[in-house]
């Protein structure tokens, strides 16, 4: 594959996301918002005598629910982000999900921070061993960490990761 086509197909994979996230946030939440409110109305407000005595008109049934529906819906998102376990289930997958998990972001991270821990790492071991302060099990140790961030650098992964993922 050559690198005109890579950058098409994540230009391509890239507005797939955010079509995906403009319509599920923003257009389908106000279209089912008002749908619901439509439907509930017609098909029970208006077919039960008490209620549309209460909500003679639809725009003072859809304040109403607005009113209480809006601090509602908050509370049970909150409900959901503090004080249940199914978000943390979420952000568990999320983060088996990431390959960042397992490899360096782009950006400042892979190009200053890991090649600066990589070579501070080096300076130390060195100025260890020049000291006789090093066991043979630390020596190993430090040499499979200067591994693993080699490899990071690189652009490789480490740890585990579900799959391993092309960018």
């Amino acid at each position: 594959m050559n690198l005109g086509s890579i950058a098409t197909l994540r230009l391509v994979y890239r507005a797939w996301y955010y079509f995906r996230l403009g319509y599920s946030t923003y257009l389908t939440f106000l279209l089912g918002y008002f749908s619901t409110l439509v439907t509930v109305y017609y098909l029970a407000v208006k077919n039960m005598p008490p209620l549309l005595d209460l909500f003679p008109h639809f725009l003072e049934f859809a304040v109403l629910a607005t009113v209480v529906g809006v601090p509602l819906a908050g509370g049970i998102g909150w409900i959901h982000l503090k004080r249940s376990r199914l978000f943390s289930s979420e952000q568990d997958i999320s983060v088996e999900a990431n390959p960042y998990i397992y490899k360096l972001q782009p950006g400042w991270m892979k190009e200053a921070w890991a090649p600066v821990m990589l070579a501070q790492l080096a300076m130390l071991r060195r100025l260890s061993e020049k000291g006789g302060l090093l066991t043979d099990s630390e020596k190993k140790e430090i040499a499979e960490l200067e591994g693993k961030m080699e490899t990071l650098v690189k652009g490789g992964y480490v740890g585990s990761p579900r799959r391993e993922l092309s960018f």
